[in-house]
């Protein structure tokens, strides 16, 4: 099959009238998904049930990763043409393909299977293209269809958003007069633990624990919301109140924070602020919205996430610290979740309200998932003393730093470094040459401009644990200031304690307040998804009993001229030395 090489998304000019900060209008998103369906059909299977796309594989072999081409990109197809409109005859070859797929040569879903995850995006296609595409296949097709599908009702799925993979199908099938009481069982199931999955504040936990990220607004806001609007029913999600703080996670230039796994994603992250405008739960005005979908989709975009037309696996370019054991090369593609934008008509205010950008400087903490949030000149940072991706029947152990989930800042301009260089934005204890790591976070609070936690410093097995050690720690911020104020509790004599902070090319200080008395740089020669190599400011003190530690981190700026000590003081009066603390 002939490969063009240096294929580009070409979008229109840009609309400078309507959307005078991002230039883009739908006619660019139409234009957006025509180009990276264009460019994945390039690797079409002859019998066009497979988009085998260049790349190293994922773990789960190469037959499912050509199915999760054709079922990723399916979404893409499926919100471009869910009006009716489909000048390429996407939906012919997408129903080739299911037709090709369904009669034997798909993978078949198993428990915990990478193919159930694909049974969703198949299931949503179809759903969303109902008229022109289900309904125009005879019915032994559909019945075959229907027997690939529902074996995702009839296995296990992970203890996590998984659930809404076979929520989607039921959903599906139900929709297409096929339900019965095995479809409403795989509904009802998702519906209740999502549920016992609320944290508060809009925000979901992805299965029992504490996991906090961008799985939130691309899955467990996303299938539920999406599938009650296409019901007719009430949305239930609080997707209202988590768009409220969540639409803060982007930075000016559009990006949003490198926070957790599957970022190479990338601008599904915006999926659910375009699915709050198109039902209509959403705090924001249509405006606002396009505003902040348009400046994603163009950040990456602009910024080489496309190799020969397709999406890397990555972040800006290729960027294999990005990456999980599960990505393959078309693993990216659940980026086509940002285009249920294109259910909203053109005539919909999402598209005809003038473009609108509001970039205030604004902290906002959030007790639910233990988050805080602080946004100063067009860059957020997030504060992280909750989230940690621990399962609640796990026990603590070292095996290696989790970087998307361990740290305590993330931020819209850098990553963290990998988990084979010095950790940024992280405190920890070095005990006979064995370094902690923090793995399970024990919220204390949140509240105004501070958020606060406690964890058990874990080592691996040269080091055992140290009976009663344990570090509480509080972030407090102003404008672009950061406190980091850490409390050890029983470290034996001999302990060294290490704090760092942001990773950047950028002047980023880390200044000493109280207990510090070292300060160094270390190299972290793998850099970021944001910069080749970093250098991570560190601070250490050697420490032994009870001691309060507390430093000031700045990301591109300088130390302000204030009175630290006396901040010290007044955070640990509101927080760590109030009175009835808990006591973890």
């Amino acid at each position: 099959m002939e490969r063009r090489e240096h294929v580009r998304v070409k979008l229109p000019g840009d609309d400078r009238v309507l959307s005078p900060h991002t230039g883009l209008t739908r006619a660019h998103w139409v234009a957006a998904a025509d180009g990276l369906l264009d460019s994945a059909w390039r690797y079409a299977s002859p019998d066009q049930a497979f988009l085998d796309l260049p790349g190293r594989p994922s773990r789960n072999g190469v037959r499912s990763d050509g199915l999760e081409g054709y079922a990723r990109t399916f979404l893409a197809a499926a919100f471009r043409t869910a009006h009716g409109d489909d000048p390429h005859s996407w939906l012919e070859r997408y129903a080739a393909g299911l037709v090709a797929g369904t009669a034997g040569e798909w993978p078949a879903i198993t428990d915990v299977g990478q193919p159930m995850v694909e049974s969703a995006s198949v299931a949503l296609g179809l759903r969303l293209t109902k008229p022109w595409l289900w309904d125009k296949l005879s019915e032994p097709q559909q019945d075959r269809a229907e027997a690939w599908l529902r074996e995702a009702l009839r296995h296990v799925p992970a203890a996590n958003n998984w659930y809404f993979f076979p929520y989607t199908v039921a959903a599906f099938l139900e929709a297409a007069g096929r339900g019965d009481d095995e479809t409403r069982q795989a509904r009802l199931r998702a519906m209740e633990l999502l549920q016992g999955w609320y944290r508060g504040d809009g925000w979901y936990s992805d299965g029992d624990g504490r996991a906090f990220d961008h799985y939130n607004g691309w899955a467990l806001h996303l299938y539920p919301a999406l599938g009650a609007f296409l019901d007719g029913e009430p949305i239930t999600t609080h997707l209202r109140e988590h768009l409220e703080s969540f639409h803060l996670l982007f930075g000016a230039d559009g990006a949003p924070i490198y926070f957790g796994r599957s970022l190479t994603y990338r601008f599904a992250t915006v999926s659910a602020i375009a699915l709050g405008a198109v039902t209509g739960e959403t705090p924001l005005r249509p405006g606002h919205s396009r505003y902040l979908i348009g400046n994603t989709l163009r950040y990456f975009l602009d910024r080489g996430s496309l190799t020969d037309g397709l999406l890397s696996l990555g972040w800006h370019g290729p960027h294999e610290a990005t990456l999980q054991p599960y990505s393959g090369p078309g693993s990216p593609y659940w980026a086509s979740k940002a285009f249920v934008c294109l259910l909203a008509g053109p005539d919909h205010p999402l598209w005809t309200a003038p473009e609108e950008r509001t970039e205030e400087n604004q902290t906002l903490a959030l007790p639910g998932p233990g988050l805080l949030i602080q946004r100063h000149n067009g860059v957020t940072r997030l504060h992280n003393h909750g989230s940690d991706h621990v399962r609640p029947f796990e026990g603590e152990y070292a095996t290696e730093d989790d970087p998307l989930y361990s740290r305590f800042a993330y931020s819209t301009s850098t990553g963290p470094t990998s988990a084979k260089n010095p950790a940024d934005n992280h405190i920890s204890l070095v005990i006979r040459g064995n370094r902690s790591v923090r793995r399970r976070i024990h919220p204390l609070g949140a509240d105004g401009n501070w958020a606060a936690s406690w964890h058990r410093p874990v080592f691996d097995a040269h080091q055992p644990m140290v009976p009663g050690l344990r570090i509480e720690s509080v972030t407090a911020v102003w404008d672009d200031q950061e406190l980091r104020i850490h409390r050890v509790i029983a470290a034996p004599p001999g302990t060294k304690a290490e704090l760092t902070g942001w990773a950047t090319d950028l002047p980023s200080p880390l200044v000493g307040v109280r207990g510090w008395t070292g300060a160094e740089w270390q190299a972290a020669p793998q850099g970021t998804a944001f910069v080749g190599s970093a250098s991570v400011p560190t601070l250490t003190a050697e420490i032994e009993g009870t001691v309060t530690l507390a430093a000031v981190a700045v990301l591109g700026g300088t130390v302000a001229e204030v009175d630290w000590e006396a901040r010290v003081d007044e955070i640990l009066g509101l927080t760590l030395d109030a009175p009835g603390w808990p006591a973890g």
